[in-house]
């Protein structure tokens, strides 16, 4: 009987602890779960249409309650204002220059990255991840950028693609998110706002609608899910930068109606991720690829171009919301999802998580960023080279002696065609000259001159201010292995 009541005795120990060891085990697995990732990709919109970023007209109610539930940046920047080499930056932590995509990559653009380079989604699912996209692809090759699962085909340009109807967008996700199990990566790319296009006999767009404004994907027949919301033309807010006139404020109604379509998408997609009890562990991330898609902003590394909305929202239950000043940039993104996913990306990266900042509002950030930008179209070479303090901006343009180029949506556009029949020599703030013709360096005062219209490079006063930018720049380019970087040594 001793020894009997003794078995008995010992195996209670040994269930209970092993009880134990598995409660512990599964709390630990709780705490330290792998969110989700969502990654929503606006197409041309900067931080001048939105209602959490101090627009009162635009209506964006599900992005400024994401802004509220989560962290708005006010000093986010991309490092190229051209679509493809902006979603490589995003997608490999590499600045373009580093990555190999210079340029679009759509028809004879044909810019791809290395295929050495390591993208998000292969570093995502080699951590046990699932990974989908959706929406606009715009980069190459596959074998970098290689998802899982491809929720729609996502070519640029196309007038037909989801990726103009983000309701439909956000539905076509919702068996993706459901599915147990792994946590999931979803990189939901928006064709919306950039401007509409249709196709010419050769295949090649066009965008030409003046003296009607360009449409910014907006149809007659509306798409599913969307209760269009209309803008008057009077009532919207003209930003500095542009010329202030018919034109461009009916190109401003369409552009703010295409991106009211999107937010709605964006609430959808939002609505999907707590219906399927995702959203609490997810961490989700709002930006744009550039700036707007008007000459001035688009193409252009002055701040209407670079400056652009980011909002996060951190995975976990009542997170603390908040403002955030620091600064951040789009070669940071995937360093700071592989911080999150607890993921490595097994090379050095250029970018530099911010998960100190975002979850911390008192957090130190960086002192400087830097922006590097190649080609958009093959026939645009210009490339600039950019380091932004809080205060400073310098811009360096390394094909000075060549006339700006201009993208092809963007002159065509209405609101540039009008200035250019009126035959006037301002372009919102900036004479027309100035802008097609810039000199070596660009150096401005951004606290005295946001508008970026008066250039201190040549002034006496501020000679200590830019030797010091510029030795900082070319440390960059060396450091980032720049093929521009030999032009200080023939030069």
């Amino acid at each position: 009987m001793k020894i009997s009541h003794l078995v008995k005795l010992r195996k209670v120990a040994w269930l209970t602890l092993v009880s134990c060891l598995l409660s512990f085990g599964y709390a630990a697995a709780q705490n330290n779960t792998a969110p989700n990732i969502i990654i929503i990709v606006a197409d041309d919109h900067g931080t001048d249409a939105l209602g959490c970023y101090g627009n009162p007209v635009i209506q964006t109610p599900n992005l400024d309650k994401l802004a509220a539930e989560g962290v708005r940046f006010t000093n986010a920047f991309c490092t190229t204002a051209s679509c493809s080499p902006s979603r490589s930056v995003l997608l490999t932590g590499l600045h373009n220059h580093a990555n190999g995509m210079y340029g679009l990559e759509h028809t004879y653009h044909h810019f791809n990255s290395f295929e050495n380079v390591a993208g998000l989604p292969e570093l995502l699912a080699k951590k046990g991840y699932r990974t989908a996209r959706v929406g606009k692809f715009h980069v190459a090759p596959e074998k970098v950028f290689q998802f899982q699962t491809v929720l729609s085909a996502g070519q640029a340009n196309d007038p037909n693609a989801l990726g103009r109807s983000p309701v439909e967008m956000a539905a076509a996700c919702k068996a993706f998110i459901s599915q147990p199990g792994k946590p999931f990566f979803l990189y939901f790319a928006s064709d919306d706002p950039h401007r509409s296009n249709g196709v010419l006999p050769n295949g090649h767009p066009t965008f030409n609608s003046y003296p009607a404004p360009n449409l910014f994907g907006n149809r007659r027949q509306g798409y599913p899910g969307i209760k269009e919301i209309v803008y008057a033309p009077d009532k919207v807010i003209v930003p500095p930068f542009l010329p202030d006139n018919a034109e461009t404020r009916a190109e401003l109604a369409q552009y703010y109606q295409a991106v009211s379509r999107l937010d709605q998408g964006v609430g959808q997609l939002i609505q999907i991720l707590k219906d399927a009890g995702q959203y609490e562990n997810s961490l989700i991330i709002y930006l744009s690829d550039n700036g707007v898609a008007f000459p001035g902003a688009k193409t252009t590394l002055y701040d209407p171009g670079m400056k652009l909305p980011l909002i996060v929202r951190r995975p976990g239950k009542d997170q603390k919301s908040f403002v955030q000043p620091a600064l951040v940039s789009w070669v940071d993104i995937t360093p700071t999802i592989l911080d999150y996913a607890g993921a490595s990306s097994g090379t050095k990266l250029q970018g530099k998580s911010f998960r100190a900042v975002l979850e911390n509002e008192k957090a130190a950030g960086q002192t400087e960023i830097y922006a590097s930008h190649s080609l958009h179209e093959i026939t645009m070479y210009y490339p600039m080279r950019v380091i932004r303090t809080p205060k400073y901006k310098l811009i360096y343009n390394l094909a000075h002696e060549l006339t700006f180029p201009f993208a092809l949506d963007l002159v065509e556009s209405s609101a540039w065609q009008s200035v250019q029949k009126s035959k006037s020599n301002i372009y919102g703030q900036r004479a027309i000259q100035q802008f097609l013709h810039r000199p070596k360096f660009e150096l401005y005062d951004l606290e005295k001159d946001p508008g970026e219209i008066n250039n201190l490079a040549q002034s006496k006063s501020h000679q200590e201010v830019f030797n010091q930018l510029l030795t900082k720049m070319k440390q960059f380019q060396k450091e980032t292995s720049d093929p521009w970087y030999h032009k200080w040594t023939y030069e």
